[in-house]
């Protein structure tokens, strides 16, 4: 199993604070089934600025850890990214990371809204053969208001990823709920962990996915493993949440 989404580095922001917090939690995602993480360090948001040179770097560093310590694991670069006017020029100028070298990017919209430019940046990024990938959008304000704010940015040609903890209900009934109709509407394409620690952040992915239909759970996991080996995630069509059609059901 992958987990595409993880602030798994130590010390680069809210995730753990040394190398033996990283390694506690390398260790609880194995227990989770889990054999390859994305390091996802929020690159800027106001608290943190972390360049592609930076977390190269310590990916290489928590590899070799892992490996001195004989765990099957391995560490891929990623970045979280908050949407931002000069996004694609910093892409162009190899200060950015995409997922594993790949042509997938996670692109995080601020928690209070969606930025007037965020249709026209996730357009550019497609132009430029990179597929953006909208994180954790039932978290934020405006799609909560209103899901289908979502919908053309899907429709569009983005994908998303929510929250493991969503699904399990952590951050509240109503964020489960969205969830789930963001699911069967075909809005979101991934679960990742978006795990910070071992407490109030874990990981979670197995109750996760235990909690859908195993339709949708084998195509969630499928959509991980083909977004790390850069091949092209098949999608079906997505709807308004008014007329969502249903699939496969929910547990």
């Amino acid at each position: 199993m992958i987990d595409l989404h993880c602030h798994i580095l130590p010390n680069l922001d809210d995730g753990p604070k040394d190398l033996l917090e990283s390694m506690e939690l390398v260790k609880r995602a194995l227990e989770n089934g889990i054999t390859a993480i994305v390091a996802t360090p929020h690159h800027k948001n106001g608290r943190y600025h972390n360049e592609k040179n930076r977390i190269e770097a310590a990916v290489k560093e928590l590899n070799a850890n892992i490996q001195k310590a004989g765990i099957n694991m391995i560490i891929c670069s990623g970045q979280e990214i908050r949407i931002y006017g000069e996004l694609l020029d910093d892409y162009k100028k190899n200060k950015l990371l995409t997922i594993n070298g790949s042509s997938y990017m996670l692109v995080e919209l601020p928690s209070n809204g969606i930025p007037a430019f965020t249709e026209q940046i996730l357009f550019d990024l497609q132009l430029n053969g990179i597929t953006p990938i909208i994180v954790h959008p039932e978290r934020n304000a405006a799609i909560m208001e209103n899901p289908d704010m979502l919908y053309k940015l899907i429709k569009n040609g983005a994908l998303s990823q929510i929250t493991a903890a969503s699904i399990d209900g952590k951050f509240g009934k109503k964020i489960k709920n969205l969830s789930i109709q963001l699911i069967e509407a075909n809005l979101t394409h991934f679960i990742a962990s978006d795990a910070h620690n071992l407490s109030t952040r874990e990981i979670g992915l197995v109750k996760a996915y235990g909690s859908i239909d195993s339709g949708y759970a084998d195509y969630f996991r499928q959509n991980a493993k083909t977004v790390l080996t850069g091949g092209c995630i098949s999608k079906e069509p997505p709807y308004l949440i008014s007329r969502k059609k249903k699939f496969f059901g929910l547990i």
